[in-house]
């Protein structure tokens, strides 16, 4: 959520900024809510300032043993215009957090003006794609017999993969590596969270209100929906919360399924498994204190580059533009892998720095040292890496032609030594 006191006092700058997203700002609503609210708060302010007067001078009255029936009236008077005055200023106090929860993080002045992806910018390549003589073949070819999209299809519908053998294998090995690295290298904290979550924790990390649609809810009384991401619960995991200065930072790595209905997806990427309702990350959530937030972002990209690095996976990082912007970061680095089959680069994982606007949403703070008073922490989060994606990199760009695919060296001690896949 922004800042109320930053919309109070920039908003024009805001405004500005969010226009870079393409979203146009109500400034005449917000400025007419806003005054509405300061006028009611100091309405209700003067009613109680009067209330407690009058009974003050009930109590006088009364052991001055005069009579205290007109002034009793008064107060009823007062206290019925002080609760309506009270409905009004909690009803107008709703509309405007409604109204500043629906906005999204202005972009970062750093992030690139564009409005969609094609004015992304490219920082930087790791190792050149391999020049295969022969023509890659994608990884369902590669996969035939081992990946099962007709069995998923009868069980659950389209969108979803049974995978059998030596590529479930895969798919589990690569889940054990990723975590094992952020564990022992980076020093993140495993942790194993719920895949149901509530209203109130989607709303926490930006999900809701907004994005409903794309969710998977659960039918019934319990208002309830599957995780689209490991953030949402693991983020959450700090809220309502004050941190001790000392604890900070906060690492954590969980290896989750994620459920999305890819609402607005559909006829995009059906081929094989590189867009599925259900598929599974390994998430890396970083809380931090405010002025590490921007050094933590280049940290946790470096970390999720690690995997790609180690598995020896060409890939290259890309700073989104401001219209490419998720609703709640602040700014985003994208890694894109290199997919022979498709000769170019696909997004495999998306690493952002949220600055405070979760963390207002959810209350989560920390003692300020300095001050001795609660601040709002940082949130960041990343991929590192999507399992499924990584996986279809693997297939394609360890084939050798021949139908076969070798196992990278990093993944051999998690196949049990073995050298190839067993197709």
């Amino acid at each position: 959520m922004i800042d109320p006191r930053r919309l109070r006092l920039e908003i024009r700058s805001v405004a500005e900024g969010l226009r870079l997203r393409g979203i146009e700002l109500d400034v005449g609503r917000f400025e007419a809510l806003e005054a509405r609210r300061k006028r009611l708060q100091d309405e209700v302010e003067r009613l109680r300032r009067r209330r407690r007067v009058a009974s003050k001078q009930i109590g006088e009255a009364k052991a001055a043993g005069n009579d205290i029936a007109p002034l009793v009236g008064a107060v009823g008077d007062l206290g019925d215009d002080l609760a309506d005055a009270t409905r009004e200023f909690d009803a107008v106090r709703h509309e405007l957090d409604e109204f500043v929860k629906a906005l999204p993080n202005p972009p970062d002045d750093s992030v690139p003006p564009g409005a969609d992806e094609t004015a992304n910018i490219e920082l930087r390549r790791w190792q050149e794609p391999a020049d295969f003589n022969f023509e890659p073949r994608d990884h369902v070819s590669l996969a035939s017999t081992s990946l099962d999209l007709e069995a998923a299809v009868k069980i659950s519908g389209s969108r979803f993969s049974v995978l059998r053998g030596s590529l479930a294998r895969l798919h589990r090995g690569l889940t054990q590596f990723m975590i094992d690295t952020h564990v022992r290298e980076h020093g993140y904290e495993e942790v194993y969270v719920p895949y149901l979550v509530d209203r109130h924790t989607l709303l926490g990390t930006g999900q809701l209100p907004k994005f409903e649609d794309d969710l998977f809810a659960i039918d019934g009384e319990r208002d309830q929906f599957l995780i689209p991401t490991a953030e949402v619960p693991v983020t959450n995991l700090v809220r309502d919360s004050i941190l001790d200065f000392a604890d900070l930072p906060l690492r954590y790595v969980a290896h989750t399924p994620c459920f999305r209905s890819e609402a607005g997806n559909y006829g995009k990427d059906t081929h094989g498994i590189f867009r599925q309702h259900q598929f599974e990350k390994v998430e890396l959530v970083q809380i931090v204190h405010p002025r590490k937030s921007w050094d933590a972002l280049d940290e946790l990209t470096g970390h999720a580059e690690t995997i790609l690095r180690k598995l020896e996976l060409p890939y290259r990082v890309v700073a989104l533009c401001a219209g490419d912007l998720g609703f709640a970061a602040a700014k985003t680095i994208d890694l894109e892998v290199w997919l022979p089959a498709e000769r170019r680069y696909r997004e495999i994982s998306s690493c952002s720095n949220f600055v405070d606007f979760q963390a207002r949403r959810m209350l989560a703070r920390y003692r300020n040292p300095e001050t001795g008073r609660p601040d709002y922490v940082h949130t960041l989060n990343g991929s590192g890496l999507a399992v499924g994606r990584t996986l279809i990199a693997v297939l394609e760009n360890y084939q050798d032609g021949n139908g076969a695919v070798h196992v990278p060296d990093a993944l051999r001690s998690y196949m049990g030594g073995s050298t190839r896949l067993d197709l």
